[in-house]
């Protein structure tokens, strides 16, 4: 049983080796890059619509929805980059039905590269909304002896969504292990319903939390009230 896709090397030539995470992954960004494609080809703003549009307006909706809950101005700023988090945790963890796959997000090198993007992106749109003398400010609050402990907190974050999606999906794929082999034709079934279901937790839970520390960044009330309850 492998507990990382990293385990599953399909090549490898001296330090260089394409194991599983990569060749999913690559592979997942073309399915979503090809299907994006093929759906907004034809895109029209009559009743009629085709299904695939209809799916992709009530998911951009969504997403947009959020973003405006959380209390960014502007979502459309934000709709790229949270709307292809949350495609790609999803679409990645939905492709556990295909067999002899396992999900890239089930290994730390994936988890820690989403989490260093949500790391770039918060300074990223916090200087870009506050500049940066409002931004670098907000290290000083409420007091400048809070430097090292909001700077600290910069990298616990990001350690901690890194490891927490991590976790949830290896734990996933361990307990489905564990019932394979107690009752192979029983528990497997339920449980890949039950991971499918947590794999679109998971996607929201990681798109949510990116959102609330980019409201912090940006100084909106509602993500540092969200940030300080979470």
């Amino acid at each position: 049983m492998r507990l990382s896709t990293d385990q599953l090397v399909f090549w490898q030539h001296g330090l260089f080796k394409l194991n599983a995470t990569i060749v999913y992954t690559w592979g997942l960004m073309l399915v979503l890059v090809v299907g994006s494609k093929m759906i907004t080809r034809r895109l029209t703003s009559g009743i009629a619509i085709s299904r695939w549009q209809g799916a992709l307006e009530i998911i951009v909706t969504g997403i947009r929805q959020q973003i405006q809950e959380v209390g960014l101005r502007q979502p459309e700023k934000y709709l790229g980059f949270i709307g292809t988090f949350f495609l790609y945790i999803a679409l990645a963890n939905l492709f556990t039905i295909v067999p002899y796959y396992d999900p890239p997000t089930g290994s730390l090198s994936t988890t820690t590269a989403l989490a260093l993007c949500v790391f770039v992106a918060v300074p990223f749109y916090g200087i870009r909304e506050r500049g940066w003398r409002g931004y670098l400010k907000s290290y000083l609050e409420p007091t400048a002896i809070m430097l090292p402990f909001n700077i600290m907190g910069e990298f616990s974050r990001t350690l901690a969504m890194a490891v927490r999606l991590f976790g949830n999906m290896m734990s996933g794929t361990m307990i489905l292990g564990i019932l394979l082999i107690v009752a192979p034709f029983v528990f497997p079934t339920v449980m890949s319903a039950l991971g499918l279901l947590i794999g679109m937790v998971q996607a929201y839970i990681f798109s949510i939390l990116a959102l609330v520390y980019i409201a912090s960044a940006t100084g909106t009330e509602s993500g540092e009230s969200s940030l300080k309850t979470s």
